[in-house]
């Protein structure tokens, strides 16, 4: 509760002629459930065209949620949705496209987080309050919360630079090698799952199908072959850069930019030269 009018501001910013403003402690004191219900009686009293929602771990499990409530059907994860309300779906590592659409009176749509630039164009903004509905008796409720601690570096998904290491990197001290580039440009840090899996890096920051999907402005790959689970999650990404010594890596069959060498020579190069011009 108490976010709604920071909230609306973005909104109406971006477009939004009617918010509709749902506030309560039980929202934050259960899991994903009071979301869902308000979405689901909006969706009989507002009758919208779509739900759209992020294709975040939170996100994907509201719209499956409600798109079993109304009985409707599901898209998840695109990276675009066309005005006749399909959408595109970005599969095997971005080698191909498929196109799709829902069935269903109102379909429940979750796009995946950048994959869509933004453009604003101020809307009317008007405020509704909705009620958020009691929770059931046997409901799921949150019975403490511990906080991922984090540091001054942006959250992965909304960062508009991604500096992400992989096996190559070596070892989790090495793993320096990654932050001190990453910190040079303001860059959040991502990991493929080969060098989570080696323990050089923690899980919540791990990189493609099993862990994050990010569509920064520039993603820097060091160390990383490219496997196509990792390719999933990083390539709607707008430039892509990768080092590695492996000139057959498959990650430079989508990289802008390739360099083929030792990561340990050229990402401190790269540091140097961003603090350079940043003077």
């Amino acid at each position: 509760a108490g976010t709604a009018d920071k909230l609306a501001e973005g909104l109406a910013a971006a477009g939004a002629a009617k918010i509709y403003v749902a506030e309560s402690d039980d929202i934050d004191g259960y899991l994903v459930t009071p979301k869902v219900d308000v979405l689901a009686s909006l969706v009989e009293s507002a009758a919208p065209a779509a739900v759209i929602t992020a294709a975040s771990v939170e996100g994907k499990e509201v719209s499956g949620r409600l798109a079993a409530r109304i009985g409707s059907g599901l898209l998840v994860d695109v990276v675009d949705v066309k005005s006749d309300g399909s959408a595109v779906h970005s599969i095997f590592g971005g080698a191909f496209t498929v196109d799709a659409k829902a069935n269903g009176d109102v379909p429940v749509i979750s796009v995946r987080p950048g994959a869509i630039e933004a453009k604003p164009e101020a809307g009317a903004g008007e405020k509704v309050s909705v009620e958020v509905p009691a929770q059931e008796e046997g409901a799921v409720k949150i019975t403490s919360r511990d906080p991922i601690v984090g540091g001054d570096r942006p959250e992965l998904t909304e960062a508009t630079v991604v500096v992400s290491g992989g096996r190559g990197v070596g070892s989790a001290d090495k793993f320096s090698v990654v932050e001190e580039l990453a910190d040079s440009l303001g860059a959040a840090v991502g990991a493929s799952r080969a060098a989570v899996d080696s323990g050089y890096y923690p899980g919540q920051f791990q990189v493609g199908q099993t862990g994050k999907t990010v569509s920064p402005q520039l993603y820097i790959a060091l160390g990383i072959s490219g496997a196509i689970q990792h390719r999933a999650g990083m390539q709607t990404s707008k430039t892509i850069v990768a080092v590695n010594k492996d000139e057959e890596a498959p990650i430079f069959e989508i990289a802008d930019f390739g360099i083929v060498g030792d990561l340990f020579k050229v990402a401190p190069q790269l540091t140097e030269a961003v603090k350079t011009h940043k003077g």
